[in-house]
């Protein structure tokens, strides 16, 4: 709609994973390397951690990117299943026909499944997202899939994603043999301001901007202050405020336009939005603007 406008080909805020779209800042880069290590070495068990709409499911997209075909991986996102409801999905996602319905011969096939990939120098990768949300006996299960070991490596790889309470839960004294088979943890912070900065202008610049500052530097500062510097939100923000300047025929986005775009969606109060609201407080705005339910609608 808006983008034309702004002489761009494609809309630049989309809030679906696009790789062509792909920006790594340094918790980027850094959590990247861990995984591509972690998957590549072997190491068994990797977590991956972040607040609601850091960029986790970028990240695994942009793994699987680099993942060579000889290795194969299995995405669960759904941590309500069974048992039981588990190993068929896993099956269904390898491709792997079960012979019959019991997890104890899900287990055997599997197994024999993972030796004969090994045999080829075939990797296995299990990444299962939203983990914070499983149950104690389902982590449980997924541990015992560790055991599923030659003497000289792992069969499978599993990577654990999930928000910060997901550190919170292996803390517990029940999931502590699941705690120690974690080889490497990584914890994807959002944006610093100049990430924030470079992350919208680069993503303009892959949608077909050429021209001059869309953004105004006020603009991208209360951009920041307002997002906290996580993706999905300034995706929300610089969209909402597009389609505003598109409207009233404005080239240009100021720090005014983003704090309205904010209060439209319920990120700062009505009271914020003044000329003199420049210098609204990064940490009392990170804090404030999830109370207001953002968040909880990012979960759904």
């Amino acid at each position: 709609m808006y983008f034309e406008y702004y002489g761009l080909v494609k809309p630049p805020f989309e809030m679906t994973p696009d790789p062509s779209f792909l920006f790594l800042g340094e918790a980027h880069r850094e959590g990247l390397a861990t995984l591509v290590y972690g998957v590549k070495a072997g190491k068994g068990f990797v977590m991956l951690t972040g607040e609601v709409g850091t960029g986790k499911t970028t990240l695994l997209h942009a793994l699987l990117g680099q993942l060579d075909s000889a290795t194969k991986s299995a995405f669960i996102f759904n941590p309500r299943l069974t048992p039981l409801g588990f190993f068929r999905v896993l099956f269904e996602e390898l491709d792997i026909k079960p012979m019959r319905n019991h997890k104890a011969d899900y287990l055997l096939q599997l197994n024999e499944f993972l030796i004969e990939r090994l045999g080829k120098n075939e990797k296995t990768l299990l990444i299962v997202d939203e983990a914070q949300n499983l149950s104690i006996e389902m982590l449980e299960e997924i541990r015992l899939l560790s055991n599923l070991e030659t003497p000289r490596s792992k069969l499978i790889q599993i990577m654990l994603v999930g928000q910060p309470e997901l550190k919170e839960m292996l803390r517990k004294p029940e999931l502590r043999q699941l705690r120690q088979r974690i080889a490497l943890s990584h914890h994807l912070r959002p944006f610093n301001e100049d990430e924030t900065r470079d992350y919208v202008e680069d993503r303009l610049r892959r949608a077909g901007h050429t021209g001059g500052r869309i953004f105004k530097r006020g603009a991208l500062r209360a951009l920041y202050q307002i997002s906290g510097g996580i993706p999905r939100v300034v995706n929300v923000l610089c969209d909402s405020a597009l389609l505003m300047g598109f409207a009233r025929d404005q080239k240009t986005i100021d720090a005014k336009m983003i704090r309205e775009a904010a209060g439209d969606l319920d990120m700062i109060e009505s009271s914020t939005l003044t000329e003199n609201s420049g210098n609204l407080d990064h940490s009392a705005a990170s804090k404030w603007w999830p109370t207001r339910g953002i968040l909880r609608f990012f979960r759904q």
